[in-house]
């Protein structure tokens, strides 16, 4: 078991249950231009990252179109997504508010942390019905920070808010490689890569978090305030 202070949760595909419709918008507007890429194909180059950032990363990736602006791309995507949004259910995965609960009843601090601007975040947050100091206890967003995941920045920043000193003391999960990636750059003393998002088990795996876990139900299992 280990000893936690906080415990820090990406937001889609980890704690909220979107349908991949972020990625999904994403995968449309770059499609538009004239590409024809698969949603695994955004998910590998694009998840968890800052969404305009995960644009250029997956035109880059694309090989052969170093000059196509990300700009007009990104604007794109931002309006399809209003529109996407404005008709989707939001809801969290079976069991995530009560593991929550559980937490905070240990004593363990809840802070979410996201590569959506918080416009976004905070939509997302209202159609679920989440409150700031029920179910989590700080709100980390890609506005909040200078520079995006894999960087550690929000983590830092979700430490400064909730006063929690001991990055040791820090759990980072998350349903992406780089979720892992930015948990480690924080110096977490635990990383957690969960397969209902973005990213299998084995590409999870290959990150080497602490653990995978088909469900964040399994979470309490390993860790007590």
């Amino acid at each position: 078991m280990h000893n936690i202070e906080l415990a820090v949760f990406d937001m889609a595909g980890t704690v909220v249950n979107e349908d991949n419709i972020v990625y999904k918008t994403l995968q449309k507007a770059i499609n538009k231009t004239g590409h024809e890429l698969t949603l695994d194909f955004v998910l590998e180059h694009g998840a968890g990252k800052e969404k305009h950032q995960a644009i250029k990363d997956i035109l880059q990736a694309i090989g052969n179109l170093p000059n196509q602006a990300s700009e007009p791309i990104f604007s794109d995507f931002k309006h399809l997504l209003d529109e996407a949004y404005g008709e989707l259910k939001v809801t969290s995965f079976e069991g995530v508010e009560e593991v929550l609960a559980t937490l905070k009843a240990q004593g363990i601090k809840i802070a979410l942390n996201t590569g959506y601007n918080k416009t976004i975040a905070e939509l997302l947050l209202q159609k679920m019905n989440w409150v700031k100091g029920e179910q989590y206890d700080a709100l980390v967003t890609a506005d909040d920070v200078l520079e995006g995941r894999p960087n550690p920045a929000m983590i830092s920043k979700a430490m400064e808010i909730l006063e929690v000193s001991d990055a040791n003391k820090v759990l980072k999960a998350g349903d992406s490689i780089i979720d892992i990636e930015e948990g480690k750059n924080a110096n977490c003393g635990v990383t957690v890569g969960v397969t209902t998002g973005a990213h299998t088990a084995a590409q999870l795996k290959s990150a080497e978090p602490t653990y995978v876990l088909h469900s964040l139900v399994e979470l309490t299992d390993y860790i007590k305030g």
